[in-house]
């Protein structure tokens, strides 16, 4: 049987490797939980079996069954009438298997019926079901709701509210766009109010909200009267009644499986999501975190979808008596499409594992009486780390899935234009992983700081240390003068002390960054493997020539060269 776990060599290899025994035995309570619950492991090796065993059955279940529905949910599509919306049924046939899996909580503690995996797992699951299926993960995915409840709600909510989101009975929906307040969000006018015995209500308009007909809603909402900045915004849970109306469902270009939708609040009865004022602030920054590490799951699902197809294609294509993968310019472009997949997808398990560690370490920190200087230390440093790895993650992963969705197509010719293969579908559906959740320029100003402050530097370090002999340390020397080069850039920028300047080389800036980082992991990852030399040696091939053009953009220096943007844009 078919299997986009097993079969998927890559993903095999970055769960044996990846190290997650820290994470794990935090999460676990250095195993004490063992004797508490059903499920929970009694040591590490028992945690990675069950990493193992629910990853396999997650791919079974996404190449069996996801995966053969997915252009009949594309044609499909929820239906909405008076109101109310109404999933395809092979979407409800979808969730139903996921759920009858056990990983509607996946991430939720054993004392609320979730699995207590870490977010790296989870993340191997919405990679496969994003490639069996990109719309239905954004169903999977909106956990992130029952996480953010779990990290910020109060013991009541959490008591009420997790369980059923472990089981399957409720599902959940982030409202926090609004029709004139898209990427700014400290504009949102939603507003929030108390009647006199303390019940809060909310009125107002979003839109663009992913599975809008939820059961329970995660609103930003404006708390504080007179306030116009994030400062003056709170979170609430709320849940879906006559109050709440479903105006219309986007019709969109890709992503067809699920429900985008228009809601007014008509006073719908709310509660308050922890403390008032920390709804944008902190709340919804850290549910964003969260939501760049899934899309770029989904983004790489998409891409993995695409560049199989591809190969499929290539393979049983003739043309001149022979395969068209055969032909120079064809296997040139699956061996490119393959790279990029490889190089996202070690990114993003780097970063995985960062946000794992920032997670077990902030706990430790908030909940510990007395904590010591080392917890403190390990939580202030994985959440630099996290804080630039995840916006650069999201705009590799989801960059790459547009391009080799864009080459997919290339591939088939004609027939990859028509909706008699699911090319098309691949393409439509990568477009919006680098808009939603922050827009690939977004992502840029949200990792730019960490990359001029050095947050990633400790670990390009102490990954540039490892006992590299023969192919791996003549590459590990060309990443070293990439990095030295890296180093040199930074500094020129931030000695020039011009922020408009910074703004617009800080693309440049990050992509530099990621090639580096990447390549660094890539040569790790060849130590442990001999097969993956030529992989890491075809991906710092590539890369040189992509890094030289940035870094002398970068140190041009050209004092008119904003104004000569504007010549341009205006000519």
């Amino acid at each position: 049987m078919a299997n986009f776990f097993t079969e998927n060599k890559d993903l095999v290899f970055t769960l044996e490797h990846l190290d997650l025994e820290e994470t794990t035995r935090l999460r676990e309570n250095n195993y004490e939980y063992a004797g508490e619950f059903d499920g929970a492991p009694r040591n590490y090796a028992d945690a990675h079996d069950n990493y193992q065993r629910v990853l396999t059955v997650i791919g079974e279940i996404c190449a069996e069954n996801i995966a053969p529905r997915a252009t009949e949910v594309d044609e499909n599509g929820p239906h909405f009438e008076n109101g109310v919306v109404t999933y395809y049924p092979l979407t409800v046939q979808n969730l139903k298997d996921l759920n009858d899996a056990g990983v509607s909580g996946v991430m939720l503690a054993h004392k609320y019926g979730g699995l207590n995996f870490p977010v790296s797992i989870y993340t191997m699951m919405t990679e496969m079901v994003s490639r069996a299926d990109a719309s239905l993960q954004n169903l999977f995915g909106l956990q992130d709701i029952a996480e953010t409840i779990s990290d910020f709600g109060s013991e009541e909510q959490k008591d009420y509210y997790l369980p059923r989101f472990a089981r399957g009975e409720v599902d959940g929906a982030m409202d926090l766009t609004e029709p004139d307040s898209g990427s700014d969000l400290q504009s949102v006018r939603l507003r929030a109010w108390q009647d006199e015995s303390g019940q809060w209500y909310l009125n107002g308009m979003k839109r663009f909200i992913t599975n809008g007909c939820a059961a329970v809603h995660l609103v930003l909402a404006r708390s504080e009267e007179g306030t116009v900045d994030g400062r003056g915004l709170s979170m609430f849970i709320c849940e879906a009644g006559p109050q709440l109306v479903v105006r219309r469902i986007e019709n969109k270009l890709g992503i067809h499986g699920v429900a985008t939708a228009e809601l007014q609040y008509n006073d719908v009865p709310a509660q308050l999501c922890g403390q008032r004022r920390r709804g944008l602030t902190k709340y919804v920054m850290s549910l964003m975190n969260g939501a760049r590490v899934a899309i770029s799951g989904q983004a790489l699902g998409i891409a993995e979808a695409a560049f199989h197809e591809a190969r499929k294609y290539a393979e049983e294509r003739k043309q001149f008596k022979k395969s068209i993968d055969k032909f120079p310019p064809v296997y040139e472009m699956l061996t490119r499409m393959k790279i990029k997949i490889l190089a996202t997808r070690t990114l993003l398990y780097e970063t995985t594992r960062a946000v794992d560690l920032r997670g077990v370490y902030e706990k430790l920190a908030e909940n510990t009486e007395n904590p010591s200087p080392e917890i403190r230390q390990q939580a202030k440093y994985w959440s630099r780390v996290a804080a630039v790895l995840t916006p650069m993650s999201k705009a590799l992963s989801t960059e790459v899935a547009n391009q080799v969705a864009y080459d997919a197509i290339q591939i088939h010719g004609g027939t990859g234009f028509m909706r008699d293969f699911p090319a098309e579908r691949f393409y439509r559906d990568a477009r919006i992983t680098n808009i939603y959740e922050g827009t690939t320029q977004l992502q840029v100003v949200a990792a730019i700081g960490g990359v001029m402050q050095r947050h990633n530097d400790e670990r390009i370090r102490e990954l540039m240390k490892l006992p590299y002999e023969g192919t791996l340390e003549r590459l590990r020397h060309k990443v070293v003068a990439l990095y030295e080069k890296q180093l040199k850039a930074v500094e020129y920028v931030a000695e020039r002390k011009d922020a408009e300047y910074q703004n617009l080389v800080a693309r440049c800036l990050v992509e530099m960054e990621t090639m580096v980082l990447v390549g660094i992991l890539m040569l790790r990852d060849a130590l442990k493997c001999t097969e993956r030399e030529v992989l890491v040696e075809r991906y710092i091939i590539d890369s040189e020539p992509q890094f030289e053009e940035r870094y002398l953009r970068v140190l041009s220096g050209d004092l008119t060269m904003i104004d000569k943007h504007r010549e341009i844009i205006d000519y």
